[in-house]
């Protein structure tokens, strides 16, 4: 009896040691903790977005460390600031995964930065979990690396486009767009769009990432007397290309997709930009305003970092929200291919904040494909065409 006691023990012992083995060969996660990273836009043109979605992680992961962490393990989140610059992306992803060790990426902000990012990551077998960069990239082909949570800009401003040319009885369509895959998305997007209803773009008008004077374009749309307009913008882009057509005179529908729903836009361009319409998910959360079951997170935001919060924040904290049930879910030992496999079972109801139902399945990486239309009225954003709505 002893003895059976002694090799029980012994065995015990073993099944330890090879737990707390397989803790400590899985990168990012030691006994105490897991580290998660994020490449961030801190300094460059979408600075606005990035301390936002940098807050509302923030926010979030404090509060799964109040309640004790993920299965005893407390979470801490490294930021690298990328400047919205691909180049830059690439050595911050190779600090966060070599120098820093992370197990997982989450939340990071640009198109061009995840692209750039993803053959880092994938060199390290670390996830990257749910980008704000509503690219098709971001989840296909399908990859256990690779999930997102919201609609592409393709599948955003494919029927948005082609419902909003139709409803203004627009009759010369263009596009001025920004020159990489951001922009590219959209333009895309737009001309499938129309070609469901039987149109084809008239002019089509970039401009490189960084540019400010947008007359050129914006004159060159004039001149092919465009009534409607995509805009495959950001927040400068958008402001300087209204800004300039209300110059001239020139006023077509425009027509922004995700990357241009903020209010950035109306506080940075003023009166002109009303008028102006965006696809979007969560309402931006303006507090004389908003519901009372979303007051008490707007009140303990802005008690933690003394500002109201934007869209973006929301993203950011339900970014990390998803990030904590999936890191549950994976288990007390978590690795990549746990928490892929986590991911691909999770199915959250539509929240507080306006996000639609996200599920996800193992041929499936887009927890989502729905969006809504929003319109800048006397300087504030409108809902003018809900989920249900869109899909007609």
């Amino acid at each position: 009896m002893r003895t059976s006691r002694r090799l029980h023990s012994f065995i015990g012992g073993l099944a330890l040691a090879a737990c707390g083995l397989a803790a400590a060969q899985t990168q990012g996660v030691t006994k105490d903790e897991i580290l998660i990273g994020t490449l961030q836009d801190l300094s460059g043109p979408l600075a606005g977005y990035g301390k936002d979605l940098r807050n509302g992680m923030q926010m979030r992961i404090a509060e799964a460390n109040d309640k004790g962490g993920v299965h005893g393990r407390k979470l801490r989140l490294l930021v690298e600031d990328s400047g919205y610059d691909p180049k830059r992306a690439v050595l911050a992803t190779q600090k966060l995964v070599n120098q820093d060790r992370i197990f997982v990426m989450a939340g990071s902000l640009g198109t061009g930065v995840n692209n750039a990012a993803l053959p880092v990551l994938a060199s390290k077998n670390t996830l990257n979990f749910f980008p704000a960069a509503l690219s098709r990239d971001m989840y296909e082909p399908v990859s256990k690396l690779k999930f997102a949570f919201l609609s592409s800009y393709y599948d955003q401003i494919a029927p948005a486009a082609a419902r909003l040319y139709r409803e203004k009885k627009a009759a010369r369509p263009c596009i001025i767009y920004q020159d990489d895959e951001y922009g590219l998305e959209i333009l895309r997007g737009t001309e499938a769009g129309l070609k469901t209803v039987g149109a084809e773009l008239v002019e089509k008008t970039s401009f490189k990432r960084g540019a400010t004077d947008f007359s050129s374009q914006v004159a060159r749309m004039k001149a092919a007397g465009c009534d409607f307009v995509v805009t495959g913008t950001l927040i400068r882009e958008t402001v300087g290309t209204l800004n300039e057509a209300r110059r001239i005179d020139f006023n077509p529908t425009f027509l922004g997709a995700f990357g241009t729903y903020t209010d950035l836009i109306h506080k940075l361009g003023g009166k002109p930009m009303d008028g102006f319409y965006s696809t979007m998910t969560v309402q931006h959360p303006y507090e004389d305003t908003v519901s009372d079951a979303l007051k008490p997170w707007l009140t303990a935001y802005r008690g933690r970092f003394n500002e109201a919060p934007s869209a973006y924040s929301i993203y950011g904290y339900v970014i990390a929200d998803r990030l904590v049930q999936a890191l549950d879910k994976a288990g007390a030992q978590p690795d990549t291919d746990s928490l892929a496999r986590a991911v691909e079972a999770l199915k959250t109801p539509a929240d507080m904040f306006g996000v639609p139902e996200l599920s996800f399945a193992p041929d499936r990486h887009l927890g989502s494909n729905k969006a809504r239309l929003s319109q800048i009225q006397d300087g504030r954003w409108k809902v003018v065409l809900d989920y249900d709505q869109m899909a007609r």
